[in-house]
């Protein structure tokens, strides 16, 4: 479990420091749009109060002297008409000056020309829109109105002078800078995402990367360690062999041969791990057979009464390696023989073969206590194991075998917990033309369950 829960304390940091990130953004982004909020409503007061302005009449008893004026130069006798032309126009001239220029500014620069790009609307009394700005193609319904309400707070303005007063109310929405603004914190986040994911995935294949030439390097040094005594050994077993020739001697002697062949099969597939094996066609019953007559005959060792099965539904010649072939059947029925309990009653463990299709179907059964769902996604991780006992690396080692070296498929058929587990391994029939590069080193083929071969 130790590779697994640092990898998930790895997973949590980052993912706590993510959503800091993102909580950060977030509230950062809602005070800038509180206050770009805070001027455009500034802005649409400003809007309003002109309207406000602009409808309320100015120097009004001006505009009458003037008027009067103009029409007493009219009626007086004795002027000559270019001279009335004249003092009419300058009159004129003056009551066009009284509208002045900030009036001027108002009008044209923030009635005409609608420079603010906020959407408004001017509603009565009656909640009737009498005028809109900047709604595109929008309805102008009470829907409109609602959602601006709920926006922001309407200004009210009032229009006309004396008997000719008018309440109105301006709504407005968000300016294109604040929705853009609102979305912000989420593409941030899905950026920071992205990238702290990228990030994580790098860190893992390097870490993959060194453990695995880590470990590689650890199997090829036992196996080399191992080479030396092992073909020391036979020299002794065969000298004893020959110069004994009690019964009782000869026996052991043969049962220690046996157990030294044994190391030296284990010694073979260490020296294999992280180069990718040689393929040929060949039958892969009699390899299961001798893998099942080997652990059955050690079943008295384990203190449990198991039924070990075996049913050939198919022997087709598939691409294997054999040696690395038996070592993965090896690792399943020794989970599915550890999986049952010493007291536990008609317990079985099958290995069944058939063929469907293009693939050789191998299922290893087991009437164990099962795998419960929430750690089915995990067990073929490097370092997860629910045993006291081992590193958790015979089902990673497995999957190696099977999906990397051999191209086929290894999953969980069927699990029930305190009923059984059945994991079911697909081969290709045909050779799937995968070339040695593929093949990824690994330490993880390291399982010291197999280091106990040494001793059974």
């Amino acid at each position: 479990m130790l590779f697994n829960s640092t990898s998930n304390r790895i997973k949590g940091t980052l993912i706590f420091f993510l959503v800091i990130i993102a909580v950060g953004s977030i509230l950062y982004t809602q005070v800038l749009i509180e206050k770009i909020r805070e001027k455009e409503r500034a802005g649409v007061e400003l809007w309003a109060r002109a309207m406000e302005y602009n409808s309320r009449p100015h120097y009004v008893q001006t505009r009458n002297d003037l008027e009067a004026v103009a029409l007493a130069v009219s009626a007086m006798a004795g002027l000559d008409e270019t001279t009335r032309n004249r003092w009419i126009r300058v009159l004129e001239r003056a009551e066009a000056d009284l509208s002045n220029a900030s009036l001027d500014f108002i009008v044209s620069e923030l009635i005409i020309k609608n420079r603010f790009e906020i959407p408004s609307i001017v509603v009565n009394d009656q909640m009737e829109i009498l005028h809109s700005r900047n709604t595109g193609n929008r309805k102008l319904d009470t829907s409109l109105i609602e959602e601006f309400g709920s926006l922001n707070e309407p200004i009210r303005i009032t229009l006309g002078a004396d008997e000719h007063v008018e309440e109105q109310f301006v709504y407005y929405g968000d300016s294109g800078l604040i929705r853009t603004l609102q979305f912000f914190p989420y593409v941030q986040f899905g950026l920071l995402a992205v990238f702290l994911g990228l990030g994580y995935i790098s860190l893992s294949s390097l870490k993959r990367i060194e453990q695995s030439s880590l470990w590689v390097g650890m199997a090829r040094e036992a196996a080399h360690q191992l080479g030396t005594p092992l073909s020391s050994l036979f020299g002794w077993i065969a000298l004893l062999k020959e110069q004994n020739n009690d019964p009782g001697t000869l026996q052991i002697a043969h049962d220690i041969s046996s157990d030294l062949q044994r190391m030296q099969t284990v010694a073979e597939r260490f020296n294999k791990i992280g180069s990718f094996p040689e393929l040929k066609p060949a039958r892969p019953a009699p390899v299961i057979r001798h893998v099942v007559e080997y652990l059955e005959r050690r079943l008295p060792q384990t203190g449990k009464k198991v039924d070990l099965s075996l049913e050939i539904g198919s022997d087709k010649r598939i691409p294997l390696s054999p040696e690395l072939f038996a070592w993965a059947i090896e690792n399943l029925l020794k989970n599915a023989m550890d999986a049952i309990e010493t007291n536990q009653e008609k317990a079985r463990v099958g290995v069944r073969t058939d063929l469907q299709g293009s693939y050789y179907i191998i299922d290893v059964s087991d009437t164990g206590r099962g795998i419960e769902k929430k750690f089915r996604n995990e067990i073929f991780n490097p370092g997860f194991s629910t045993k006291r006992r081992g590193w958790g690396l015979g089902l990673s080692l497995t999957r190696r075998i099977v999906e990397e070296y051999h191209g086929g498929k290894i999953f969980v058929h069927k699990s029930t917990p305190g009923e059984g587990t059945t994991f079911r391994l697909m081969f290709p029939v045909q050779a799937q033309g995968r070339k040695p590069g593929n093949a990824r080193n690994s330490g993880t083929a390291i399982d010291d369950q197999n280091g106990k071969q040494n001793a059974s």
